[in-house]
This record gives C-alpha cells, structure tokens and sequence, in this order.
C-alpha cells in the first residue's frame, strides 16, 4: 500500500500521519459492521460504472463506542460486497484526529471485491481559506497475487530443436569483454526481478513499448550503438525518480503521470540514456543472489542506484547533445516548463520528491535535473490556461491492483476552464468506472478458491 499527502498545518500544531490509521478506511468497521451497532437507511439505487448499486446511509449507533463509521456505502446488488465507502468515522477520542475518506474496491478476480483507493481530504482549499489542518491524500494498494507474480510456464513448456549443429567448442568460448557484460546483465535481470517480485516494478507491458519508443528515437538519431538493447520498465510509485539498472531505464508511475508531453518524457528518459552511454551502471554485484536474499521490506535499505553529482553533471551534459540531435530538439520548451512548474512547487512537495532508490529531479527544494534546459524555457505563467507545464498525479498510468500490470489511461481530453483546474503535481479524487469481472462458472471458483484467504 502507497499513500501520498499534500498539504499540511500550523505552526500551532503537530499532526503525525500514521500508516495504520490510513488503512482503517479499507473498511466501514473491522469488527461490528452490523445492526446492533448501526442504523441503515436505505438511500436509493445507483450505476457506478457498469455495476448497479444499493446506497445506505450509515449512522451509529448512541453508546456504542468511539471510531464508528459514518457515512454512505455503495453495495453491488448481485454478491451485495460493498464496492465504495464515503465519509468518516466519530466520535474522535481525545488527541486523535479522523479524516474524511473517500474509498473504492475493485472486482479484479471473479467474486471478490479487493480495496484498491482511498481519497482523503481534509480544511478548506478554497482561496483565502485559513485551516488549522490541511491535506490531501491517495492511498494505493496493490500486490495482492504477488506470489504468483514469476512465470507459471517455467517448467511447463518444453522445446525441442529437431536441428542439430556440430559447432566448435572454441566458437562457443566467451571473451573477457563478453563474459563481463553477460555477469552485469545477470546483476540487470536479478535485480529487476527482484524488484517485481517485492512488488516495486511492475511486469513488462504496453507502456514500456510507448518509453522504449521514445528511447529508440533517441538512439537513432544520434547513431548510439550500444551491445545490449536498452530497456524500459516502470516502477509503480508515486515518488517522481528514476534510475538505470544496467542497460534498463527505471521510471517511477508518479512521475509518467505528472509530464506533460513526449518532449517532457525524452527529456526524463535521455538522462537516464547519457548514464548508459557514458558506462556509468551498476556494474556486477547483485550478480551475486545472496546479495538478493532480503524481505521485501527491507528492500529500501538492500538496493540503491543513485550516482555521483559528478556523474550527474556528466549525465545531463550528455543527455542535452542528445536531445539536440532528437525529434524532440523543437518541443524543448515544454520539457523546460516542466522543470520550472517543479521549482515553483518543490517546497512542498518534499515526500513526493524524496527518492527511494534513484537520484531525484531536486535536492533542498532547488531543481538539479537538466538546468539548461529549464533556463531556457519560457518563463512559468501560472494564469495561462493553455500553457500546461505539469499535470496532476494518476492522469496517465492506471495500475491493476492484482496483478501490478500497468497501462495507460483512455479518456479525452478535458477543456480546462481557470487556473485552479490545472492542478500541477496535485492528488486528486479518484473516480474508476467499476466493472464486474467476466469468467467461467469453472475458471471463477478455481481463481476465487485460491485467491481466499486462511481463517
């Protein structure tokens, strides 16, 4: 689970944010979701998406102890699994605050509804609002087939090559230069797997085509010939990073969502490409699998791929010729909109943009990611509807909670109509269009029999 706060409080008060206290708003109530805790009201029927819904109002009960839920639930009207929780939870003991939630469940395996987003908000963010406290919050959960996220078909497809070739056993011999490059692409594919199996990058897909074509325009144009192909994964946080491992470009889910165009993701991708280029990598160690022996949450603290500020430097040097020899030369003026949008709201976008395992896009609020091309972008006009530097975060990637798959969000575009609606960087409410899952009476039980969980 990810959660993802922007905002904050007074100098008055001290609010610490707790994890557990953010996954209470999977549910309505844990323990005593029932009548003698509650009243149910039935409010009317509703489509949210694809799925007809019952909506109750639910009110607790006098006498009935602290943290009841308080609110309206969304119920779908074939199992009656609550698919949307909406409100808060009072009373409030003393020294506790509750925040209002907004949060969803998706039927991502037939029969079971899992939770998937929580929206939270809290004061008022209406002009000239004065709060005591102030934030707003995304939950994610994901990862729930983590287990079965290695290949099923590892020893159940067989290949038999019916041609036999009678070659050499010196052709076969690896030079010193291709067994070094063959131990770092083990050192690559270990840590790569790693990373999805901890639930931290998700599985090949649709999106990395739309990067590794980007990254194909950069290499062409600037005749980069290099012994491995470079690749292209995700990582399914929300931070705004990225980092190479070996000749594969990380980039986070947070930061594909808030850039605004291609220009802006070849400016992102080509620094990560001048680091390949340069031979600045991880080199071989995690070739080594005991170096891959850890939990998963500890992986933190057991990977890291940040460079020097020298190779950094070196980095966005390169990655600048880059680009002057790319399609993207013209649209640079937007890439540097983007780094400008960064630098106005860097103050308070601390959590965002702390890295986790890559080098980040600023250090101390100050932007160090390409600074020449940021200076030579037009100046940042807030008040200009059509001018686009940064969108809000979850506009472009959307995530199975399942499986980690990822892909790229279909809607058109919306007219923006003032300032406020052009949300740089922020987190908004998350509406999906809920659907229910199509299967087989016979594939439904297997899936939903191994999906239940232990008493």
């Amino acid at each position: 689970m990810e959660k993802h706060l922007l905002g904050g409080v007074t100098k008055y008060f001290k609010m610490q944010y707790q994890p557990l206290g953010f996954s209470w708003m999977l549910f309505a109530d844990r323990n005593d979701f029932d009548k003698a805790h509650y009243e149910f009201r039935y409010a009317r029927r509703e489509f949210l998406g694809d799925v007809r819904t019952l909506v109750f109002d639910i009110t607790p009960k006098k006498g009935t102890g602290n943290g009841r839920f308080l609110g309206r639930i969304w119920v779908e009207d074939q199992d009656f699994n609550i698919v949307r929780l909406n409100g808060t939870y009072a009373p409030r003991p003393r020294n506790a605050y509750f925040f209002h939630m907004d949060s969803w469940r998706l039927n991502l395996i037939p029969g079971y509804w899992v939770p998937a987003y929580i929206y939270s908000e809290e004061g008022d963010f209406s002009f000239g609002a004065k709060n005591k406290v102030a934030f707003k919050a995304q939950s994610r959960i994901w990862g729930y087939d983590l287990k079965n996220a290695s290949k099923e078909d590892e020893l159940t497809q067989v290949l038999v090559d019916s041609s036999v070739k009678d070659e050499s056993a010196a052709a076969q011999d690896a030079t010193p230069v291709e067994s070094m490059r063959a131990f770092q692409q083990e050192a690559e594919d270990n840590v790569l797997e790693r990373l999805q199996r901890s639930g931290l990058v998700a599985p090949a897909g649709d999106v990395d085509k739309v990067l590794q074509t980007v990254v194909n325009n950069l290499e062409i144009t600037n005749n980069i010939d290099l012994p491995r192909p470079v690749r292209t994964r995700i990582m399914l946080t929300s931070s705004l990073e990225t980092f190479s491992v070996g000749n594969t470009i990380v980039i986070s889910r947070g930061l594909i969502d808030v850039l605004p165009d291609e220009a802006s993701l070849a400016m992102i991708l080509s620094h990560e490409l001048a680091h390949i280029v340069l031979g600045q990598n991880l080199g071989s160690k995690y070739a080594f699998n005991d170096r891959m022996l850890f939990s998963d949450e500890s992986t933190y603290q057991n990977l890291g791929f940040r460079h020097s500020p020298e190779e950094e430097n070196s980095a966005d040097k390169k990655a600048v010729e880059l680009l002057k020899n790319s399609p993207y030369s013209q649209k640079l003026d937007s890439a540097g909109l983007f780094l400008r949008a960064l630098s106005w709201r860097a103050p308070q976008l601390t959590s965002l943009l702390m890295p986790h395992l890559g080098n980040g896009l600023t250090d101390n609020g100050i932007v160090i990611r390409m600074p020449d091309v940021m200076n030579a972008a037009p100046k940042l006009d807030v008040n200009k509807l059509d001018q686009i530097a940064a969108l809000p975060l979850g506009g472009r990637v959307k995530m199975n909670a399942w499986d980690n798959h990822v892909e790229l969000v279909k809607s058109q575009p919306v007219a923006i109509t003032s300032p406020r609606e052009k949300m740089p960087f922020e987190v908004t409410p998350f509406l999906p269009r809920l659907a229910r899952m199509n299967a087989n009476p016979a594939d439904a039980s297997t899936t939903a029999a191994a999906a239940k969980p232990a008493n």
